[in-house]
Order: structure tokens, then sequence, then C-alpha cells
């Protein structure tokens, strides 16, 4: 029975087995702590029905599931021609989502698709489209890196451009894909005169984007909250530090957590308090070490891949999902200022649950490919 079910898993469920581990489990933490978080909406929302997110959040992570192993099917080589594409319809969706789109807490960074009346962050798109091209432009130009005109212009340009209408409505994200180019640039083997070039175009754009976007007000202010040194600090923060504080070392049990009922947002921006609350400090570091195990995973591909685009790629997937991990976990422990990013893979949402697992796909169908690659050299040695 054992053997049936590992054949099949092999036959399945290709590429790097440890990020398929990190994936089901991450799943699966997080089908149980949203159940348990969103209760409290629930009764506010659907009369008591617990059961409504439970089924809703259900069947987008099983919908990001089947996105995974589609996406890994497929040639990560395939994934450089559609980027462009995606990369162009991409900056019109920016434009009429920070006009037009649904707005709120101040920022207008959804679009409702029709006749599903499902709500979509086109910003989740770009992030993706944006990421796989830069990895396609640098490897494309490996030869040629150092020229300013045809390499450091195209890559710049778009950089500037997709992060600026980001930041319009929602900088830190924004900030977040920054730093992943600058990383791939790094990687791609980009001058470093080129990489702080960047940080000054970077720099400019943001400013402006600030002053002509949304959320300069509600950046200063969540900074200067942060920083005060008056002792007072937001509400959210303070409900996470009791919550925290309360799970101790073993937690509180599934289900058992006290805050949700008083936490905005327990079960998204800051379910890693809830998590902690409930399995303690054991299952916060224990999803800790699953993002950490994913960066590392991610990022090891840049030496086992023999090719650039395959590297590049994976790395700055993996750096993007767990740096926006990392920043979340850190505003639930008061170690940066509140965001607003929700935790990959675990927080309930829509549409991003499904570019996560995307994502998630792409970077196992590099490791798919290099897996392969290596296993028809080993062959052709041993035949040899």
């Amino acid at each position: 029975m054992w053997n049936k079910i590992k054949d099949w898993l092999q036959q399945n469920l290709k590429g790097d087995p440890y990020i398929w581990s990190i994936i089901l489990l991450l799943s699966l933490i997080s089908v149980a702590v949203v159940y348990s978080a969103s209760s409290s909406l629930a009764f506010k929302k659907t009369d008591g029905d617990t059961g409504y997110y439970l089924l809703k959040h259900g069947g987008l992570v099983a919908g990001s599931l089947i996105l995974v192993w589609l996406a890994h099917k497929i040639n990560y080589k395939y994934y450089s021609r559609l980027s462009r594409f995606a990369l162009i319809v991409s900056v019109p969706l920016l434009v009429v989502t920070f006009i037009f789109g649904g707005e709120l807490n101040g920022a207008s960074r959804w679009l409702t698709i029709p006749f599903i009346n499902q709500s979509f962050q086109p910003s989740d798109l770009a992030k993706l489209a944006l990421i796989t091209n830069l990895a396609s432009m640098l490897a494309k130009r490996q030869a040629n890196i150092e020229d300013f005109k045809e390499s450091f212009i195209p890559i710049v340009l778009w950089c500037g451009l997709i992060c600026g209408l980001i930041a319009l409505s929602n900088f830190s994200t924004s900030l977040i894909l920054f730093s992943t180019c600058l990383l791939l640039m790094f990687i791609g083997r980009v001058p470093t005169k080129y990489l702080f070039m960047l940080l000054l175009v970077g720099a400019i754009t943001g400013t402006i984007a600030l002053k002509l976007g949304q959320r300069l007000e509600t950046a200063i202010s969540r900074i200067e909250h942060f920083f005060d040194k008056s002792g007072e600090i937001p509400f959210q923060a303070e409900q996470s530090f009791i919550a925290i504080w309360n799970g101790g070392i073993f937690g509180k049990g599934p289900g058992n957590s006290d805050l949700k009922h008083f936490l905005p947002h327990a079960y998204s921006d800051f379910i890693y308090s809830i998590i902690i609350e409930e399995y303690g400090l054991i299952g916060g570091v224990l999803v800790l070490f699953l993002y950490m195990s994913l960066l590392y995973r991610g990022m090891k591909t840049v030496v086992k891949s023999d090719r650039a685009f395959g590297g590049l790629l994976s790395a700055g997937l993996a750096f993007s999902l767990v740096v926006q991990a990392m920043i979340n976990m850190g505003v639930a422990v008061g170690l940066g200022p509140i965001t607003g990013q929700p935790l990959p893979l675990l927080s309930m949402g829509g549409t991003s649950l499904l570019f996560t697992g995307l994502a998630l796909g792409i970077i196992l169908s590099v490791s798919r490919g290099d897996i392969s690659e290596s296993t028809i050299e080993e062959n052709r040695h041993v035949v040899a």
C-alpha cells in the first residue's frame, strides 16, 4: 500500500519534495487557523454560520493547490514568454484600479470580476509578471549585462513603472517588490553602480507615488506610532501582543484563542498572533522554520540550475513570498510598523491565495526541470 502511494506521489508531484511538504503543511495549518480566527467574523456576517468561511477559504486553498500542481507541470521556460504579455496587461489594470477600484481603509486595491463577483488585486498579477520578466531579461542579457542602454534602461523602466504604480495604493507591497528586483539584479551580476542608480530611481519614484497616491498620511502615521516613545501603541498591536503573551510556550490549543474576538483582521493581517496564541511559541517557530526552509530551497536552485533564467526565477519568487511572510510576522511581534501584509498561503484571502499557488508552482517547475536535467546527465555518465 505504502509503495503504491509513494509511486503515485513520485509520478504526480514532481520537483523538490521538500517544497511540496512545506506547501501541504502550510495549507493544513491555514485551514485550521482561519477556521478558528474567522469565527467571530462569521457570527457578525453570516448569523453564526461558522462553516461559511471554512468552506470559502478551504475552496480557495484547494484552488491554490490545484494551481500549484498545474503550474509545476508546465516547463518553466514558457513563463518567460507569457511574462511580457502579463506585464503589459498589468499596467492599465493598475491604473484603472487606482482610479476606479474598490476602496478599503483609504486605498483602492481591488477590481471586482464581473459575473462571479470576486475581488481581484492587479498588484498580485503585476508582482508575478515583473519578477518573471526581470529574471528573463537578466538571463538573456548576461553576455552584455554591463551595457547601459541595452541592459539597464529596459530593466529600470519596467521596475520603476510597475513599482511606482503599485506604490500609489500599496506602498509596502511596492517596497517588497522593489527589494526583490534589487536582489535579482545583484544575483544577475548587474554592476554595483547600476544598482545604486536603481536605488536612486526607486527613491524618486517612491516619493512621487506617495505624494500623488493614497498612502502618504497612513505611512507617516504608522511610522510615527512605531517610533513613539510615549508608550502608546495602536490597538491592533496591543491586542496582538496580548495574544502572543497568552500563547506562552505550548499555546491554548486549537480553536481556543480569546483575542480572535477583539483583534482586527485576526484571520489575515494578524493571523500569526492567533497561531502563537493557539499553538504557542512552538507553533510560531514551526511556521517560521517552514518559510525559512522555503527560502533556502528556492535559493538553492541558483546554484543547481544550469540556466540563469530558472535560478533567477525561483530565487526571486521565493524571496518575495518569504520577505512578505517575515514582514507579517515581524509586525505581529512588534518588530516593525503595521503594514497590512497578509501571511502567504496562511491568511484568509481571495485571489492572492491563487497567485501564491501559481508562484509556488513555478518554483516547483524550476526544481522539476533541474532534477530532470541532472538525472539525464547522471544517466549519461553511467552509460559512458
